[in-house]
């Protein structure tokens, strides 16, 4: 059995404790499929008050995490790895984590995930070690944990005998095997609530009427809200004619090679 181990670098360990003990997550953990291993730079300041952070040089607010504490625990984390495990700061200005990096992160050895908080980390500290930056998104957080949670959580719902069913995140949007499109939206009892009743296609038992009407309905969806998702998957020839008259109709059509919208 292939083992992801991740070692993350935080102020906070205790706020990954909840995340390894309750939800489908639980299940990668249990198993041994991910080993989690949280390391509190803290332990490796110097002093009896055990300064991780000083001010920034140059003026300003706030507070710059220290280079020493945090090259002094990634030593110990490297020492105790058998392998050179990638080390990953999640910051704004790292790559956008999405589908297929979840996808590469949960095919590799795992990594070393650092957790800054305050105003950041000492850029030298950065320069000589961290291998790869990752952001969520345009938006900040207060620290890296959530970010680091993030990917735990995406990677191990990826893992053998996660999901119940073990195809389940196929269906996801972004994947691959619904040629990086959105998901579909998904009913269940009743069969009418609020006045509104579930598609017939649904109720059809027509599994291939079914199947279609769960394609229109990403095409749809990903046509109105993300269509540079539709060109991407057009570009990988993935569209086929039946999907290109589809998008027709509804109003997303390719004219000299170029999307045009038609209102």
């Amino acid at each position: 059995m292939r083992l992801l181990r991740f070692d993350v670098v935080t102020l906070f360990p205790e706020l990954f404790a909840p995340f390894m003990a309750v939800g489908v997550a639980r299940r990668a953990f249990d198993s041994g499929r991910i080993v989690l291993n949280c390391w509190n730079p803290r332990d490796f300041a110097e002093g009896n008050y055990r300064r991780v952070d000083d001010r920034p040089f140059g003026g300003g607010p706030g507070m710059v995490m220290l280079a020493e504490p945090l090259a002094r625990c990634l030593q110990a984390i490297q020492a105790e790895r058998a392998d050179a495990a990638p080390v990953v700061l999640f910051s704004p200005i790292g790559a956008a984590l999405n589908h297929a990096a979840v996808e590469r992160w949960s095919a590799g050895v795992g990594a070393v995930l650092i957790c800054g908080r305050y105003e950041g980390i000492d850029q030298r500290f950065i320069d000589a070690h961290v291998t790869h930056q990752i952001s969520l998104g345009d938006f900040v957080l207060s620290g890296g944990e959530i970010a680091a949670l993030a990917l735990l959580d995406a990677v191990a719902r990826l893992q053998p005998g996660v999901l119940n069913d073990e195809g389940s995140h196929q269906a996801d949007s972004f994947n691959p095997a619904v040629d990086g499109l959105l998901d579909c939206p998904h009913y269940t009892r009743p069969e009418e609530w609020a006045g509104q009743r579930v598609p017939a296609e649904l109720l059809s038992g027509h599994h291939a009427q079914i199947e279609r009407w769960r394609r229109e309905q990403r095409l749809a969806l990903t046509a109105r809200l993300r269509p540079e998702l539709v060109e991407a998957a057009r570009r990988s020839n993935a569209l086929t004619p039946q999907d290109e008259r589809f998008l027709s109709d509804f109003g997303l059509q390719r004219t000299s090679g170029k999307r045009e919208q038609l209102l």
